[in-house]
C-alpha cells in the first residue's frame, strides 16, 4: 500500500487545555505561546488553547492565532438551555476568538443533563444544533466533544447516539467520542464505536479522547482507531485530570512503527519528525521544570535499556533480540546499564557509548569491573548513576584533569529565634577549595545543610567559575541502606545545563552530608569533562 493509499489518522492535542487539569500545572499566557509552538513544529494538525471567556490567561491566548500550520482551537460549551445562540456570551467570546477552529463540549449522558444542566433532553439537542450551526456559519471548524459519551451510551444508547447524530447533522467535521471517567475498557470502546458508525456517523468524521483511569487510555485509543475513529486527542507525556489524558507520545511512535497501524494509516508526520519525539517530550517536561519519567514508553531514558549480562550479549550481536523498535527511530538511545549483574559486554557497550574504546582483553578493563562490583556491594548504583560511572570508568582507564581540590568543609544548622522572635532553623556551609594554586573560600546560608553546601561548592571556583553557571539541580533522592541512626546513606542527584543533557551522580557514606558532597563533586566535575569533550579535548587517553 503506497503512502497516497493509506487513511489519514489527525492528531488532537489537548495539553493546553485539558492537560492544564494536572496538579500542579497552570499555564502563563507566555507558557502556552511556547507549548503551542513546540506542538505547531512538530507537525500535530490540532492544537487545542483553553476557554477563551472563561479567564483573561485564555482570552488573552487567544487574541491573535497562536499556529502556522495546525489548526488552532478554541473550547467551550454549547449554548445554554433557553438562551438563544446570538445572545449567549459565552459562544460570543468562542466565535470571537482568533481560532480556526471550535471545539464544543456536550453532555450526551441523558443522567447529566438532568442532574448537572437541569434541562431537558430536547432541550440539550436544541443547544448542540444551534450552536454548532453557529460556528459553522462563522467559518469556524467545528468540533464536538460528546462528554461521558461511553457512559451515556450504556445507560441510554439512544440518547448518546442522538447527541452525536445532531452534532453531526448541523455541520461537524468532527464528532469526538469522549470517555471521560475514563473507566471504559478497549472492548467496549471497540463495540461502541462500530454501533455508532453503523448509526450514520462515518469513521472519517469521529474522534476520541480517553482517559487513563485505568491505564488504558493508549489501548483505548488504538481500539477506536480499529474500529473506525479516524481523530485521536490527547496530550504531551499523557498528561490530565485525576490519572491524566491518553498520551500521544506513545500513540504517535505506535501508529507511525507498528506494522498493524503502520501498514494501513499514516499521521502525516514524517519520519525526520518522529525522531525528535523524546526531545519533544523531555523539552515539555523542563517547561514543567518536572525530571522526565525514566520509564516513560519510546522517549524514557530505560525505554531501550538492559541490564542482565546475557541480555546485553544478545542486544549488541542483535538489536532485535531486546527492542521492539530502533531506539533511534523516536530519538532515544540505546543503554547497556553497569552493574553487579553485568558482564564484559555491558561495560564495553557503554564505555563506547560514551567515546571510550577499550579492548576487551585490556586489563584496566577488569579492574573497572571489579571497582563497580566492589562499590556496589558498598552501596554504589552506578545503573542509575550514569556520570559518576563515566568518571569512575576515566579515572580506572585513562586520566580526568584535577580541576580543583577540594581542602575542606563545614556544615551548620542552628535553630535560633530571629529579630522577629519567630524561631528559625539555619543551615550555613563553609567551602575550601584549590585552584590553581590559589586557595577559594566561599559561605552560602541554603534550605537545609545540603542545599547551604551546594551553593556554597559553586559559589567560586575561579577561572572554571563560568563554565557552571547552567549548571542546575533537578532531583536529589536519598535511601537508607540499612537501618538505624548510624545506617549507611545512598544520595542520587540529577543534574542538567543549558544544552539540555541531564546526568545523574552518586555518594555512599554513612554521613548524609558526605554522601550529598560526593555527588554533587561528581556533578561538577561531570560538567566540566563534558565541556571539554564537547570543544573536542578529549579528557580520557586510553591508550
Amino acid at each position: 500500500m503506497t503512502m497516497a493509499d493509506k487513511e489519514r489518522i489527525y492528531l488532537f492535542d489537548t495539553t493546553l487545555r485539558d492537560g492544564q487539569q494536572t496538579p500542579g500545572v497552570d499555564f502563563s499566557v507566555e507558557d502556552k505561546i511556547a507549548v503551542a509552538k513546540l506542538l505547531d513544529d512538530f507537525g500535530f494538525d490540532y492544537v487545542e488553547g483553553g476557554y477563551p471567556g472563561a479567564n483573561p490567561t485564555d482570552t488573552a491566548f487567544f487574541s491573535k492565532k497562536r499556529t502556522s500550520d495546525a489548526a488552532f482551537v478554541a473550547f467551550g460549551m454549547t449554548k445554554r438551555a433557553g438562551v438563544s445562540a446570538s445572545n449567549d456570551p459565552g459562544l460570543a467570546a468562542l466565535l470571537q476568538s482568533q481560532s480556526d477552529a471550535i471545539c464544543f463540549v456536550a453532555k450526551s449522558w441523558d443522567y447529566h443533563v438532568r442532574v448537572a444542566l437541569g434541562c431537558t433532553n430536547e432541550e440539550n439537542l436544541e443547544s448542540i444544533t444551534a450552536s454548532v450551526e453557529a460556528s459553522v456559519a462563522k467559518g469556524k471548524e467545528t468540533l464536538l466533544d460528546c462528554e461521558h459519551f461511553f457512559d451515556g451510551y450504556k445507560a441510554n444508547p439512544d440518547y448518546a447516539l442522538a447527541c452525536a447524530k445532531a452534532a453531526y447533522d448541523a455541520g461537524c467535521r468532527w464528532v469526538v467520542l469522549c470517555d471521560t471517567n475514563g473507566g471504559t475498557q478497549p472492548a467496549e470502546i471497540r463495540e461502541i464505536v462500530q454501533a455508532v458508525i453503523a448509526a450514520g456517523i462515518p469513521g472519517d468524521h469521529l474522534g476520541i479522547h480517553a482517559h487513563d483511569d485505568t491505564g488504558q487510555a493508549v489501548a483505548n485509543s488504538l481500539a477506536a482507531v480499529e474500529a473506525g475513529v479516524r481523530q485521536v486527542q490527547g496530550t504531551l507525556n499523557g498528561i490530565g485530570e485525576r490519572c491524566g489524558n491518553a498520551n500521544l507520545v506513545t500513540i504517535l511512535p505506535t501508529l507511525a512503527l507498528k506494522p498493524a497501524y503502520a501498514d494501513r494509516f499514516t499521521t502525516g508526520i514524517p519520519a525526520e519528525k518522529l525522531a525528535d519525539l523524546s526531545r519533544l517530550a523531555h523539552g515539555f517536561d523542563e517547561l514543567l521544570n518536572r525530571a522526565p519519567e525514566q520509564q516513560a514508553p519510546y522517549v524514557g531514558a530505560s525505554a531501550f535499556t538492559t541490564k542482565a549480562g546475557i541480555h546485553a550479549s544478545a542486544v549488541l550481536k542483535e538489536p532485535e533480540t531486546y527492542e521492539h523498535v530502533p531506539p533511534e527511530s523516536v530519538g532515544n538511545t540505546r543503554r547497556v546499564m553497569v552493574s553487579d549483574q553485568g558482564g564484559k559486554s555491558n561495560f564495553i557497550a557503554e564505555l563506547k557509548r560514551r567515546g571510550i574504546a577499550v579492548d576487551k582483553a585490556d586489563p584496566r578493563l577488569d579492574t573497572l569491573i571489579s571497582l563497580v562490583k566492589d562499590r556496589e556491594a558498598q552501596g554504589y548504583a552506578y545503573e542509575g548513576a550514569d556520570a559518576s560511572f563515566e568518571l569512575l570508568a576515566r579515572r580506572t582507564l585513562g586520566r580526568v584533569p584535577e580541576f580543583f581540590k577540594v581542602d575542606g568543609f563545614r556544615c551548620m544548622v542552628e535553630r535560633r529565634f530571629d529579630a522577629n522572635g519567630d524561631l528559625k532553623t539555619v543551615s550555613e556551609a563553609v567551602v575550601r577549595v584549590t585552584v590553581d594554586g590559589e586557595t577559594l573560600m566561599s559561605v552560602a546560608e541554603g534550605h537545609g545543610p545540603v542545599n547551604a553546601l551546594d551553593i556554597a561548592l559553586r559559589k567560586d571556583l575561579g577561572k572554571y567559575q563560568s563554565e557552571i553557571s547552567d549548571l542546575a539541580l533537578a532531583d536529589y533522592k536519598v535511601r537508607i541502606l540499612n537501618g538505624g541512626t548510624e545506617a549507611i546513606t545512598r544520595v542520587l542527584i540529577e543534574s542538567f545545563d543549558g544544552s539540555g543533557a541531564r546526568w545523574w551522580t552518586v555518594g555512599v557514606s554513612d554521613n548524609i552530608i558526605d554522601a550529598s558532597f560526593q555527588a554533587l563533586m561528581d556533578s561538577i566535575i561531570y560538567k566540566l569533562v563534558k565541556n571539554r569533550d564537547s570543544d573536542g579535548e578529549a579528557a580520557v587517553d586510553a591508550a
